[in-house]
């Protein structure tokens, strides 16, 4: 039996990020993006992957809000622990076969949102379409956070788990890193919530596209500084929305992947100036291979799966039990 992938991978993600907060780790980042890239399937799927990772007998919690009138396709999964100490927040990005979950994609808006501080007067322009699709399963989300805090199972929250929760993390891959960003701010400027954002460790995001305008308020701050964005060269979506649809910013730090690891960059990725490259990068999807690098950007580099085996530390076991160069 080659599972699991790590054996003590409940030390590692108590131990992730409390000696080097502003450090990406690697074995964080192979098990969020595994979570963020799985969050496409049903809770079944994301369980078994998970348990395959390290995490036996964990609790799977699947929440979800879908109003097609209001463009709302807003899925998450929750995952803690069997022994309580860690708990995993996975926003799922955007459905392939979705028109709807696009549309929301380009709802861009002019939203300015306080993130819901409360008592803040600073206000933050914010991607409306993403910010609606944050708030409607936010408060079922923190109600279960709530119950890991105060060492209950989210199977039962009538039933106790051995500790209370210790080490949160956030993460989503595409759409669902965009999601996991602004859910991290909104707890961050939230007094009520200060038990919950004490116990965030990182915010891991894969392909995210752009979601906020600068400055941020004063009161989330300090969450940017949690945030590791990942990006595969000539992935075009964390260059999306183009700029005529609004001009927004990341935060965060930036990793790229080049030369088989990734880098940490100083420049985070530009905003698109139009969707004429955009375009391009769906004939590049469908060029042939060779003709492929005459093009920036390809929809292909997009994949989760391009993503998670970018992740996947050298010589490391697959989540399908298997070892890939």
């Amino acid at each position: 039996m080659p599972f699991p992938v790590y054996k003590d991978l409940v030390e590692a993600l108590v131990g992730g990020h409390r000696s080097s907060p502003a450090k990406r780790d690697p074995v964080v980042a192979h098990v969020l993006g595994t979570c963020a890239g799985y969050s496409y399937a049903d809770a079944d799927t994301v369980a078994t992957m998970m348990a395959r990772l390290g995490l036996p007998r964990h609790a799977c919690v699947h929440v979800n809000a879908t109003v097609h009138s209001m463009l709302i396709f807003s899925t998450a999964y929750v995952l803690q622990s069997a022994c309580g100490r860690v708990v995993i927040v996975s926003y799922r990005g955007t459905e392939g076969d979705s028109i709807g979950n696009w549309l929301g994609d380009a709802d861009v808006g002019t939203d300015l949102s306080t993130l819901s501080i409360p008592g803040a007067v600073e206000t933050v322009r914010v991607h409306a379409g993403f910010h609606r699709n944050v708030r409607v399963t936010w408060w079922t989300i923190v109600q279960e956070l709530v119950a890991a805090i105060e060492g209950r199972s989210l199977l039962d929250h009538a039933a106790r788990v051995d500790h209370p929760l210790e080490a949160l993390y956030v993460t989503g891959h595409s759409l669902g890193g965009a999601m996991a960003m602004l859910f991290a701010m909104r707890l961050a400027g939230n007094p009520a919530h200060r038990a919950i954002s004490d116990k965030l460790r990182a915010v891991y995001t894969f392909g995210q596209p752009l979601t906020l305008a600068g400055p941020l308020p004063e009161a989330v701050q300090s969450v940017a500084s949690k945030v590791f964005r990942h990006v595969t060269v000539g992935d075009p979506i964390p260059a999306l929305p183009p700029a005529p649809w609004g001009a927004l910013q990341h935060v965060g730090h930036e990793y790229r992947h080049a030369d088989g690891r990734w880098v940490l960059v100083e420049a985070p990725t530009a905003q698109l100036d139009s969707l004429r490259e955009l375009r391009r990068s769906v004939l590049a999807f469908l060029a042939k291979e060779k003709d492929r690098d005459t093009f920036r950007f390809t929809m292909g580099a997009h994949g989760a799966h391009r993503y998670l085996a970018a992740l996947r530390p050298p010589g490391r076991v697959t989540e399908y039990g298997d070892v890939e160069p």
